[in-house]
């Protein structure tokens, strides 16, 4: 079984596009401890906390750990359970429908060319439980085989994140119990179902908890809880050490004070019971103070407090 062979604070930089921010994940022990769990259950991980504290980063560290292919689903309020499995394209499938009729072309011909599984795309769980066969899937629709961006081999298995489930209805989890408690769907046109084949693929699951997940769903997964810790002491280290992996050329005092105030903003947003700033706006304002005066930490460090203003407090009722 291919399992992540690392200890905690191994770090991990993923590939960016240009202009965009650096992507460097630290591996905690629960987080190495969980994702070997669900590889050796053949679980998926579901990972709940709240938002900026490295949920969907995780999975895409992972795959990368771990040598395999990522594919990604962001979930939003439109999502049915059927677009993490395929997708039918209704729309192609009436043109051509038309334009043989124009053409006419012999019922025969027609017939066999208007198959359903002639207008079916690979979703991202097909593509995670079967390669090989959404490759060819993928050659019948026209359709590009899935990016992985850091690499990976799918002989190595996949990692899928299906991201911000919470977003969409319940009746989105509830779609995927088959797929997911027995490891196999069967597509729309197909006879034979695709399944889940070896190694076993890592389905990561997020959710902000916006929404309570069904119990029948919760209960197919392996659970993670990603969290700041409480403690003012203990959040500060963390916050640096994290610090120091995105920016290993910011000063101490530079990452130490905005940790500081990150840890003040987020007790302040907590007695007006608004949302907190977490790791992800600790991050910003760093990369802010250290890129708005490069190889200056005391003009860095009298930045930190103007440009927290604009990255912690995101709500027009914070005082």
């Amino acid at each position: 079984m291919n399992l992540m062979q690392i200890d905690k604070g191994h770090t991990v930089e993923l590939k960016t596009t240009c202009g965009m921010p650096e992507q460097v994940h630290v591996f905690d022990k629960d987080s190495i401890n969980a994702v070997n769990a669900a590889l050796a259950a053949a679980r998926p991980l579901l990972v709940r906390g709240e938002p900026g504290t490295g949920k969907s980063q995780l999975a895409r560290a992972a795959a990368k750990v771990l040598g395999r292919v990522f594919v990604w689903h962001v979930v939003d309020s439109r999502t049915e359970s059927s677009d993490l499995l395929w997708r039918f394209d209704a729309v192609s499938r009436l043109a051509d429908a038309q334009l043989f009729g124009v053409l006419k072309e012999s019922s025969v011909s027609v017939q066999s060319r208007l198959k359903e599984s002639n207008y079916v795309t690979p979703g991202p769980l097909w593509w995670a439980f079967d390669w090989t066969d959404a490759v060819e899937q993928a050659k019948k629709v026209k359709q590009e085989p899935h990016d992985s961006p850091d690499g990976g081999n799918p002989g190595n298995g996949c990692v899928v994140l299906v991201d911000e489930i919470d977003k969409a209805e319940t009746d989105v989890p509830n779609g995927l119990l088959e797929a997911l408690g027995a490891g196999q769907f069967t597509p729309m046109g197909r006879k034979n179902p695709v399944m889940a084949g070896e190694p076993t693929p890592l389905v990561v699951i997020t959710t902000n908890e916006e929404r309570r997940l069904p119990d029948a769903f919760v209960r197919r997964c392996l659970v993670l809880y990603l969290q700041l810790p409480a403690n003012k002491d203990e959040m500060i280290n963390l916050l640096v050490s994290r610090g120091k992996a995105h920016f290993p050329k910011a000063g101490g005092e530079v990452l130490k004070q905005s940790a500081e105030l990150l840890v003040d903003d987020r007790e302040s947003a907590r007695k007006e019971r608004l949302p907190m700033p977490g790791q992800a706006e600790y991050l910003d304002l760093v990369r802010a103070v250290v890129n708005l005066a490069p190889g200056d930490e005391k003009k860095q460090i009298e930045t930190i407090k103007t440009v927290a203003g604009f990255t912690f407090k995101k709500h027009g009722d914070r005082r």
